[in-house]
């Protein structure tokens, strides 16, 4: 009987000790700081009561000189507004550009700003992008497909009516013309449909060829070296960007018996094309684009948009912010 009234004993003190050792430890949980909850996507920080943007950028490449212009606007004036600004290089490659906007998605930034290498394939990334909760904007280029809140890119129609009206006083109304191509992005089939209906309006013009050269200076070369051969009486060139121009002239150079009074139109408006033009040489033309002020409305339109000052919602379409291109010729030069 004593056993039993020992036994009793000790396990009610044992009972005493594990209760108070659960209390203190409710007690020690109850005075343990919560964790900070996880970011989302979209989320910002504040530094003095105002909010810190992360902005992620992928540029179609980051050598050409537009892109540089961009590049450093979209810096400058994102840090204007306290703008955190993440560039990365797409380097004309999808896939790498691809994996660029999920590393963003993974870093949940709140918003993300696409110069697509590729318009239609660009679509899945962003698709990504807008399921996760994440605002995205096009510069310079735009995508086929996809939510995009605001595209932000030169008038292009525009910039090829201009060129295509201007190829065609070149020539007086007359001859073959060769569009120098990349048709994998949506600024330069806006440009070649600019050029288009203004050729349409001279039934003496005739575009008797198109090839692609990707926008870059070796693949321009090597086509124009095939349009000398395939079309040596042409009257006309327009070259979809500066590269493209600077390619055609060197296949020009070297050219044993290039055609005569053969005339050229680019579009960029680089230094180094202008310079040609100022030489007197077959590019007579460019349509010049301003990529600071692409940069600038871009990091504008994000900020507003973030802001709740500029109204888009899912489902909505895109905004478009068109910046005004210009025609300069040896008349116009040097610039100012």
């Amino acid at each position: 009987m004593k056993a039993q009234r020992w036994m009793i004993q000790a396990t009610i003190g044992v009972l005493a000790v594990l209760l108070l050792v659960c209390v203190g430890c409710v007690k020690k949980v109850e005075d343990t700081p919560a964790a900070p909850a996880a970011p989302v996507a979209g989320s910002s920080t504040e530094v003095g009561g105002e909010p810190v943007y992360r902005v992620g950028v992928t540029l179609l490449n980051r050598e050409h000189k537009f892109y540089n212009v961009l590049e450093e606007t979209l810096k400058t004036e994102g840090e204007a507004r306290g703008m955190t600004v993440i560039i990365q290089d797409g380097d004309f490659d999808s896939i790498k550009q691809k994996n660029q906007i999920e590393d963003f998605i993974a870093q949940e930034v709140d918003a993300i700003v696409v110069c697509p290498v590729d318009s239609a394939s660009i679509a899945g990334p962003i698709s990504l992008a807008n399921e996760a909760g994440i605002p995205v904007f096009t510069a310079d280029i735009g995508a086929d497909e996809g939510e995009v809140v605001a595209h932000i890119a030169t008038d292009n129609v525009e910039g090829g009516r201009l060129a295509g009206e201007y190829l065609a006083e070149l020539i007086g109304g007359k001859g073959k013309v060769v569009i120098l191509d990349h048709p994998a992005v949506m600024s330069v089939q806006d440009r070649t449909k600019g050029f288009e209906e203004a050729i349409a309006e001279y039934p003496d013009i005739e575009i008797v060829d198109r090839p692609a050269a990707d926008g870059v200076r070796d693949e321009a070369m090597a086509r124009m070296q095939d349009m000398l051969v395939r079309h040596p009486d042409m009257a006309g060139v327009f070259a979809i960007n500066d590269d493209t121009a600077m390619g055609a002239l060197a296949a020009i150079r070297q050219s044993t018996s290039p055609p005569e009074n053969l005339m050229m139109v680019g579009f960029d408006g680089t230094e180094e094309a202008l310079a040609e033009i100022e030489k007197g040489c077959e590019l007579k033309a460019d349509i010049v684009q301003y990529p600071d002020e692409i940069g600038r409305s871009t990091i504008e339109a994000i900020y507003q948009y973030l802001r709740g000052e500029l109204e888009w919602k899912p489902g909505d379409p895109t905004v478009v912010i068109p910046i005004a291109p210009k025609l300069v010729s040896a008349d116009d030069l040097p610039l100012e």
